[in-house]
Order: structure tokens, then sequence, then C-alpha cells
């Protein structure tokens, strides 16, 4: 990558100009844009996309030029599932480690899950207690969740009105005391009030029953948990979920669905004229059951890592369009909390910082574009969360970018991993695509691994 001070060029009658207050024009033969991959330039002033021009368009006088040369300029990520954990269980992530990694991994824009903060994010108080311990350690821009639980139906709408992007509920026990799960009824009042003001409900979604009857067994055996937690405790949630959205004429998200025999149900939902949105997750869509070591608890996450046969349906829901996007679900913990068992270890697959390559990996052996990942990675996210300003390399936009290497590979070693515990399921791994750089609104925040000091701003909805 080139960069120079731009100064006035000669320009003739035919050449596309861009507008006069740009301080950057970022250029590369191949420009991700929502109409294809395409050599361009692009016009950055005040931190938004002023324009797309032509490749050779000229440089304005005072603006900055870098020229990317041929890796591949990608809308910046949004990630609307991490679990951040800050304040409270900051021992096993925060702010600061969570959106350096996210930076470090090509993501610009996250949105913070709820739980495993103390406190979590339930009320308004509890949400300005986060925002505040956010404000000065993120690298990103960073929004946040609320979340759905027994008896804070009365919290929903200020929560709303205070800026969360919507609302988080367990179907089935989440793995915190201070965070329960909603039955069917607490789940019909939530949304009741949700769909009210028009707000969205995104759900674990898991049936309690069918966890409780299934088979429960300790030690290292990978088989053993993954019978403990069968497609159809997802699949019967997801069917009850879908019920309750058309009763009541809600909006509802599926976060991190593992099981692809849900996907006729919720294809069939949409043609019914149901508000229903689906995520999946690189774990998911790269790893499989048969590849999980007995004992290595790293691969653990709930609902599971599933075989290899189901994965490719998954990436069917994704070519056809019922799987919406992707995004990383990154639920870390401390080392001491991946015990050797599969029942007692901590579930959660830290991945903040490998998503893009993960994936990228996958999807081009699987015959998909980067076309296709940036609408799985970036677009989708942001349209999901309303981030009008996020997802896509547009005139409005904001500026931002991940610039990729897609055909460099790297062998991923946990000690150079941002996240605060270096454990990950992708150890030892080799990944294409090497993240070269990361913008947030016109600023480089992270080159070659680099981190910049933090500028990311706190998000809230409608921005």
């Amino acid at each position: 990558m080139s960069e120079v001070d731009g100064a006035e060029p000669v320009r003739t009658q035919t050449e596309q100009t861009v507008p006069a207050d740009v301080t950057l024009v970022l250029r590369s033969t191949r420009v991700v844009t929502p109409e294809g991959t395409r050599p361009a330039s692009i016009a950055v002033a005040a931190g938004r996309i002023a324009e797309v021009a032509a490749h050779d368009a000229p440089v304005p006088a005072g603006a900055r030029l870098v020229d990317a040369g041929d890796d591949v300029v990608l809308p910046g990520l949004v990630d609307t599932h991490v679990h951040v954990n800050d304040p409270g269980r900051t021992a096993w992530e925060g702010f600061w480690t969570a959106t350096r990694a996210a930076a470090a991994g090509g993501i610009t824009t996250l949105l913070d899950m709820p739980l495993n903060s103390l406190p979590p994010t339930t009320t308004v108080d509890h949400l300005r207690v986060k925002q505040e311990v956010a404000r000065p350690k993120a690298h990103v821009d960073t929004g946040f969740w609320g979340g759905a639980l027994p008896g804070n139906v009365k919290d929903l709408r200020p929560l709303h009105d205070a800026g969360v992007f919507g609302f988080k509920c367990f179907l089935s026990p989440s793995g915190v005391e201070e965070f329960p799960e909603l039955d069917q009824e607490q789940l019909a009042r939530s949304l009741a009030e949700i769909a009210g003001f028009d707000g969205l409900l995104i759900v674990h979604a898991e049936d309690p029953h069918h966890l409780a009857a299934a088979p429960q067994q300790t030690g290292p055996k990978y088989a053993d948990f993954l019978a403990s937690r069968p497609r159809d405790a997802e699949n019967t949630a997801i069917g009850n979920l879908i019920a309750q959205a058309e009763r009541l004429g809600a909006r509802v998200h599926v976060l991190h669905l593992s099981s692809s025999d849900a996907l006729p149900l919720i294809a069939d939902a949409r043609r019914r004229g149901v508000a229903v949105t689906v995520e999946s997750c690189p774990h998911f869509l790269t790893l499989t059951a048969e590849e999980v070591p007995d004992g290595a608890t790293e691969f653990k996450c709930c609902p599971p890592i599933r075989e290899a046969a189901n994965q490719d349906l998954l990436w069917q829901g994704l070519a056809d369009g019922t799987i919406d996007c992707i995004v990383s679900d990154h639920s870390p913990c401390t080392t001491d909390l991946k015990t050797p068992d599969f029942a007692s270890a901590w579930g959660g697959i830290s991945s903040l910082q490998l998503g893009l390559p993960a994936i990228w990996t996958e999807a081009r052996r699987r015959g998909h574009t980067l076309d296709d990942v940036a609408r799985w990675m970036s677009t989708a996210p942001a349209k999901l969360a309303g981030l009008h300003r996020k997802g896509a390399i547009e005139a409005g936009r904001d500026a931002d970018f991940a610039i990729l290497a897609p055909d460099e590979t790297f062998t991923v070693d946990p000690a150079r991993l941002h996240h605060r515990n270096q454990v990950t399921a992708y150890a030892g791994r080799t990944l294409a695509g090497v993240v070269r750089s990361t913008w947030l609104r016109g600023v480089r925040i992270a080159a070659d691994g680099d981190l910049a000091e933090p500028t990311g701003r706190l998000l809230e909805r409608n921005h």
C-alpha cells in the first residue's frame, strides 16, 4: 500500500471529479460495492464516503491518497453478537481488549450483548453504567442490546427509548444466574410489549424440556456433549418463537443457528409474512463435530458445533438467503474455565479477530465471493440493527473499511490475538485472508497488527 499527499492533477473535460472538501482518497483495483467489486477511488470527507469514483479519478488538492493496490477494500464488518463482559467479568474480556481484537479483524462496529457483565443491561441505569465503562475504551463504534428477563417488562420501553438496538432473551438457562430465561408465558408478555413499539427481540432458541430430556454425561467426550444439546431443542424453540411472533405481529431474530433442520421452518414462516431473521456464526460454518478432539473444550458452545452434513445445509441456507448474516458470538472466558470436561466447561467460542479469514477460507472453497462475505458480515448485520450509516461502500455511509489481502495465508497463533484470554478453537489452523488495515470514519485504526488509540463512538438505535 502506498500513501502520498494529493496534489491537484491536470484534468480533462472527460475526467470524473470528486468533491472539493475531500481529505482522503482510498484507491484499489478491487473495491466491494453494493453493485459488485470494481476498481474505484473512495473519496472521504468529514468521516463519510463522499463519492465512489473511477479508479483514476483525480485527487483534490490537499487530500491524502492511499493506494491499496490489488488488496480488496471491504465495508467495515458489523458484528452484532459480542459478549464483552465489562464491567463485572473483566477477567474474561473487556471493552479495551475486545474492541482491539475487533479492529485487528476488520470489524468497525460491534453490538454488546446484555449478559455476562455485572450489571446486565436490563435497566436504563445499568445501560448507563456500561456506556460509561465503554466510552474511553472503544476502539470501534459500539452499541448495546438490552435484555428481556422475567419481571422486567416495565423496563423494556425505557431501554428502547434510551437507544438499545433491541432485546435479548434466553428460552433455556443462560449459564449465569443474573440473566434467567423466559418461559412461554413470559416470552409472550415481553414480546407483546416489544411489538407495541416495533422493537426487535433476539432469541437464544433452545427448548429447555428437550435439553432436560437429553442424555447428560460428564467427561471429555465431544459426542456426549453433542448428544446433550440435540437439534430438536433448537427446532422446537424456533417453531414456538415463530408461532408467538406470528400471533403478535412481532419482529424476532434467531441467534446463532446451528441446526439446519430449522431452515424450512424459517423459510415457511417468511413466506407467510412472519418478520423473522436468522444468523449463524463462523464456528458453525467452518468447524465440524467430526474434527473436535475429546477434551478440547475450546470448541464448546451452546448450541453446539454439529456434523459436516449439517454444515453443508447451513451454507445452502446462506446461499438461498434463509440465513441473513454471519456474526461471531464471541463469548470468551478465562483459561481455567475451559476444563477438559465438556459438561462443566464454560461454553463459548472466541473468534472476534478471526471471523473474516475463517469465513473467507471456507466461502471461497465453496465458490462464494467476497461480495457474498461483505453482504453476510457487514450489510446484513447493519440492516438487522438499523445502522443505516454502516454496512456498505457508497456515498453517505460512514467511511469504515477493512482492507484484505485475500490470497495470503497465515497460521493462527493464539499469542497474537488481542482479546484478553488467548483461547481459541482456531489455534493452529491455516486461514486465507490477511487484514492489512482497518479504517473507522476515514481514520486508520489498525494496520499490520498495530492498533491506534481508541476513537470508537458509542452508538444508539437509529444512528
